[in-house]
């Protein structure tokens, strides 16, 4: 019996999202909050504080380009292996501004042998400020234990 067995895609995802967030300082120091998780699937906000503002005055790519990253990596550790980014690719549309809400919605796109492709949108409101893209390449390990079926 395998943790796939007794719970279902959206449990696992929830409790590797769970898990990882408890090893995860960066996202958690820039005040992301874990919105929405599934399989495949995240959803993360950050508010633009005034250290996050470059000297246009607008939101640092960095920080957009690293809320964007962040749900990329909720999105592909939620099957139970655990995974890193291998690219990312961003493309700002908008400026991000003080005190702005950032959602950075991300998407499975492909998921095949050890290989990951997926699709992040952030968002302030309706509008569309940047697109992110990331590749992942599954290392060893997991983010739950399997069970113990050894008989007793």
């Amino acid at each position: 019996m395998n943790v796939k067995a007794t719970l279902s895609p959206e449990d696992i995802a929830r409790a590797c999202a769970e898990a990882m967030w408890k090893e995860d300082d960066a996202s958690s120091a820039l005040g992301m909050k874990i919105v929405e998780i599934g399989p495949g699937r995240a959803m993360l906000s950050m508010t633009v504080r005034p250290d996050m503002v470059n000297g246009q005055r607008i939101a640092h790519g960095g920080f957009i380009f690293t809320l964007a990253d962040s749900a990329f990596a909720f999105a592909c550790n939620s099957h139970n292996a655990r995974a890193v980014a291998a690219q990312g690719d961003i493309t700002f549309i908008r400026p991000g501004r003080l005190g702005d809400l950032l959602v950075a919605t991300a998407r499975e796109v492909s998921r095949s042998g050890r290989s990951g492709i997926y699709d992040v949108q952030v968002r302030v409101g309706d509008d569309v400020i940047a697109e992110f893209r990331g590749h992942s390449r599954v290392i060893p390990g997991a983010w739950l234990p399997e069970p113990d079926t050894r008989q007793k």
